[in-house]
């Protein structure tokens, strides 16, 4: 896998992504790539936040461009905007209990609005009444829980003069002939942008995740300087994560998939509101390291009027899902205009967070079992033990397909370890090469949402 990458990663192009004299290249190399990705793989849960301007309104995070807003209408969010009740350490506090790993905030989203302190713009939140960088705020409250830390950037600004408008597919202004591209100069864009990100990769300590959004259209990969601006992050955060949205959107899998990255091929691939039917596999069938990005409600940033909510039991069955298919999932929060957690979430974070107290071994470091799906759930798998996620009961007892019966250790319910029979009953006669696991007469799950039989198996 990945023969000859050294000399692939050697290229450094032409244009913005060239290399510059002295420039230390970013080189794949696939030992420190497995071991930056250890924690990553074993976390499998996620929270995203997206939160700025955009909540005030609470009719979704696009709203500039969706509603077509000029500067000046959406100016007012921005003098209005007071973080009064902020409080990240509730924030990390919940995601925890959840049973989450990390957390990754949007720093700036489209509007170019930033939560962060820069030196390159007066559109952050320390020129508004919050008068505070609230980044720092948040990055101090994830480490102080023992989380990992993650900061989504945009690639997009809407806010930036230099950022084309008439007629690019996003921009609010993209029906306005009036606001032409003639006078734009998109490298100057390119440079501040970069700048940015090297702000939030100098300032805040080690981040462990960076999420950029997104690439589309003709801008992608060079277009924003990509491998110029790959080598500066990795230069200042080497164990960084980091997305695969330089290349591609949500819809993509990008370089790495194709077994010939390019230098800012991204860690993992992103797909965004879908769970892929299988687990994701580059050309040459290796698995690849993904996470699914989804919202609770239909909106990433908070709507008010937004009440469909995914209940907790089906949120806890699609992260099984996604661990059963080798992924990660990514569980956005859409705080309200004055930093709250919504009701709703908050209750469903609770929820998931009680489930995963008994079940978590379930899901931490676990992946593909290589054993066929069951009728009634799904299958994790970590070394020697897998764990059969039952969302409802069988007729007769457990089968537990795909087991070698001679090597089966013992077999327990995950939740409280009490120990449970392999069947002996003549029922399952016909089937002398399966395994089944002994409920009893029981027909009702101690849990309904997802009971959990950890089956352990010698070497």
């Amino acid at each position: 896998m990945f023969s000859g990458l050294s000399a692939a990663f050697g290229r450094t192009g032409r244009g913005k992504g060239a290399r510059r004299e002295g420039e230390v290249m970013y080189q794949f190399n696939r030992e420190e790539y497995d071991k930056r990705m250890e924690w990553y793989r074993d976390a499998r849960f996620g929270m995203f936040i997206h939160w700025g301007l955009y909540s005030i309104p609470a009719r979704g995070e696009w709203i500039r461009s969706t509603e077509e807003m000029t500067k000046e209408e959406y100016q007012k969010y921005f003098e209005e905007f007071d973080a009064r009740d902020f409080n990240p350490k509730e924030w990390a506090r919940m995601a925890k209990e959840a049973g989450m790993k990390y957390m990754v905030l949007t720093a700036k989203h489209h509007d170019g609005f930033c939560l962060f302190d820069s030196k390159y713009t007066e559109y952050k939140a320390t020129n508004t009444k919050a008068g505070r960088d609230l980044v720092r705020e948040y990055v101090d409250a994830v480490r102080a829980e023992g989380l990992k830390v993650g900061l989504y950037f945009t690639l997009l600004d809407w806010y930036h003069e230099d950022y084309p408008h008439y007629q690019d597919r996003n921009h609010p202004m993209r029906n306005h002939p009036e606001c032409g591209n003639e006078n734009r100069d998109f490298s100057r864009y390119v440079d501040y942008m970069h700048k940015q990100v090297e702000e939030i990769c100098t300032n805040y300590g080690q981040l462990d995740l960076l999420w950029f959004d997104f690439s589309y259209d003709d801008m992608r990969g060079e277009k924003w300087g990509a491998t110029r601006l790959i080598n500066m992050v990795r230069s200042l955060q080497p164990q960084v994560i980091i997305d695969n949205r330089l290349e591609v959107s949500g819809e993509g899998r990008g370089s790495l998939a194709e077994c010939n990255p390019t230098p800012y091929h991204g860690d993992f691939v992103s797909p965004e509101q879908i769970i892929p039917p299988e687990g994701l596999a580059d050309i040459e069938g290796n698995p690849l390291a993904w996470e699914a990005c989804v919202t609770m409600n239909n909106h990433w940033g908070y709507c008010g009027t937004d009440q469909y909510y995914k209940p907790a039991p089906m949120l806890i069955k699609k992260l099984v899902e996604c661990v059963s298919k080798g992924g990660n999932m990514l569980l956005n929060v859409g705080p309200d205009a004055y930093g709250n957690f919504p009701s709703q979430s908050v209750e469903i974070l609770a929820e998931i967070g009680r489930w995963m107290k008994k079940n978590k071994e379930s899901i931490y470091g676990c992946g593909i079992a290589d054993v066929p799906k069951p009728d009634y759930g799904r299958v994790t798998r970590k070394g020697n033990t897998y764990y059969f996620h039952m969302y409802e009961n069988t007729i007769g007892p457990v089968p537990l397909i795909g087991l070698d019966k001679t090597k089966v250790k013992g077999i327990r319910a995950l939740a409280d370890g009490y120990e449970l029979p392999v069947s002996t009953s003549w029922v399952h006669s016909d089937y002398p090469d399966i395994v089944f696991a002994d409920l009893g007469p029981n027909p009702v799950l101690p849990d309904s949402t997802d009971y959990v039989l950890k089956v352990e198996m010698e070497d």
